[in-house]
């Protein structure tokens, strides 16, 4: 696994060669259910799901609702924070509509309910940000529930750090996203 660095940031290169666009209708949602643990949070981003879990009752699903009020929306899994899950699956925010599970987070924003989005990590998904070196390390999670999303990105040659754009450039802001779209246009990447 080779890595550059992007200022302080530490990139693999496999993510910089990745092509991505996800195509929801063939995985469902499959990332709110899939997996041990829920989204990675920071600590700002608890403080706004615990205040928006009550104004999202009308999206969550029954379970959810009981399960967050029994335990909480997120939880600390050595050392770090997440979303809760049901059962080790299932995140807490998941809302399923017609065989498809999107996230409440998400419609509660769009609908105007909460103000802030979905946990960041959930936006940079498939990318991950792990530490390296005390620095940031974006990994690129290849998960085969995302196999329909390689195969669209690639055959409409969309890259991943385009289409977590906008996730990026809120993480480190736009002059570094501009300093990362530059390395990978002119730096042979292979």
């Amino acid at each position: 696994m080779s890595v550059v660095a992007v200022g302080e940031v530490l990139v693999d290169r496999e993510l910089l060669e990745a092509r991505f666009s996800c195509v929801f209708e063939a995985c469902k949602g499959a990332c709110c259910i899939e997996g041990e643990l829920g989204a990675p949070l920071d600590f700002r981003e608890e403080k706004l799901l615990v205040d928006s879990a009550a104004r999202l009752r009308g999206i969550l699903p029954e379970r959810q609702r009981r399960y967050i009020r029994r335990h909480g929306c997120t939880e600390v899994y050595r050392g770090s924070l997440y979303t809760r899950t049901i059962d080790g699956g299932e995140c807490v925010f998941a809302a399923r509509e017609a065989e498809v599970t999107f996230c409440a987070v998400e419609m509660g924003f769009r609908r105007g309910l909460v103000a802030d989005n979905k946990p960041l990590s959930c936006r940079l998904f498939p990318i991950r940000v792990r530490k390296k070196f005390g620095l940031d390390y974006l990994v690129y999670e290849q998960h085969a529930m995302c196999r329909d999303g390689r195969q669209q990105g690639g055959a409409n040659d969309v890259r991943l750090i385009d289409y977590v754009g906008e996730a990026l450039r809120e993480l480190y802001g736009d002059h570094w996203y501009r300093s990362l779209r530059s390395f990978v246009d002119s730096s042979p990447i292979r």
